[in-house]
């Protein structure tokens, strides 16, 4: 029984997510610093605000919006979504594509007549449909 969970723990793919789920959680950590510590304020200086944006809170009849909080959460969300569509999905799709073998073209098994267009088989000497003489091709 141990056994079975130990294979299914050290599989790649598992040990991998694991770690893309902790690099994960420390960019978010990151990204939210970067937010508040420094968006967030340059956000406040440009719009006039004094002190830390993130804190904008307007009342209506006693109920508090805080619109500051939400903002920094949508830049933040922004921003871990940029990030990893452009480290992660952007790079795996050009890898992938790479990767992706292109199968070989199959030789053709028809040909026109010159007269009346049809497709006709390769080896045919005439045309089935008008009776015209056509030259013979060697199939590849």
């Amino acid at each position: 029984m141990l056994s079975g969970f130990k294979k299914f723990i050290l599989r790649g793919n598992v040990v991998d997510m694991a770690v893309g789920v902790v690099i994960g959680a420390a960019f978010a950590t990151v990204v939210g610093a970067f937010t508040k510590d420094f968006l967030t304020p340059l956000i406040g200086a440009i719009v006039g605000k004094t002190g830390d944006f993130a804190t904008f809170s307007p009342q209506i009849r006693n109920q508090v919006f805080n619109i500051g909080d939400l903002i920094n959460q949508i830049i933040s969300f922004l921003l871990v979504a940029a990030a990893v569509y452009f480290f992660v999905v952007l790079p795996v799709n050009a890898l992938m594509t790479r990767m992706r073998k292109d199968e070989p073209v199959a030789p053709p098994t028809t040909k026109k007549c010159p007269e009346c267009l049809s497709d006709i088989p390769i080896e045919a000497r005439r045309c089935a449909h008008c009776g015209q003489p056509v030259a013979v091709s060697v199939a590849a």
